[in-house]
């Protein structure tokens, strides 16, 4: 059963590699941004952690400081104790002296210790900001050469698929201005025709008009 179901894993993990190559191969900025994204995960998961170990080094802090607190207390009653001839009372207090002694020496021993692995962590943290900010200069970088390349390949097939048809799209052309010049010239038939026409019946109106005056004059 258990080989059974790693194979069925091992199956499933391979088609999803297999599906991520395709992808990354088809849209490369695609996946660099996938990439990315977890890598912002990982970045804010360390910043948690980073305020974890702060918050543990500060009750780490608290806890030395109220047990050196406690300690020098006991060893002043101790001291009160032994001039009042208080034995019983002298050696419970010493004894209470010695524990929170014993105490703040280890808190300050993992005081030290969380220090250390703050700065550890912290050191760490910020070389992980580093690496995600140059991975988006470097996704920039890599869009801008990405939008050349579509850019080049866009004209280029452009201009490729505009070379076998030159000939038909000058002749084209050809055929537009033959029929612009066709209209043109009509047009201007039109007026001068028109022109002519409206300038003699105007000429034969005057001139049968000089007739009737010469007539009754």
């Amino acid at each position: 059963m258990a080989n059974l179901l790693q194979r069925i894993k091992d199956t499933v993990m391979s088609d999803m590699h297999e599906a991520l190559d395709k992808k990354e191969k088809k849209n490369p900025i695609a996946v660099l941004n996938h990439y990315l994204r977890q890598c912002e995960q990982e970045v804010e998961k360390v910043r948690k952690l980073v305020e974890r170990q702060y918050l543990l080094k500060e009750e780490f802090t608290k806890e030395y400081q109220q047990a050196a607190k406690l300690a020098e207390k006991r060893q002043y009653q101790a001291e009160v104790a032994s001039k009042a001839n208080e034995a019983e009372l002298y050696e419970f207090a010493i004894q209470e002296q010695k524990y929170y002694e014993e105490r703040a020496e280890r808190i300050a021993d993992l005081k030290m210790r969380a220090s250390k692995e703050l700065s550890d962590l912290e050191r760490k943290y910020e070389e992980m900001k580093h690496k995600l900010k140059d991975m988006y200069i470097k996704r920039m970088e890599l869009m801008g050469r990405e939008n050349i390349a579509r850019a080049h390949n866009k004209m280029n097939s452009v201009l490729e698929s505009s070379s076998g048809y030159n000939n038909a799209s000058f002749s084209k052309f050809d055929e537009i201005e033959t029929y612009l010049d066709q209209l043109e010239h009509g047009v201007n038939s039109s007026y001068y025709r028109n022109t002519i026409d409206a300038k003699i019946a105007k000429l034969e109106k005057e001139s049968k008009k000089e007739e009737t005056e010469a007539i009754t004059s």
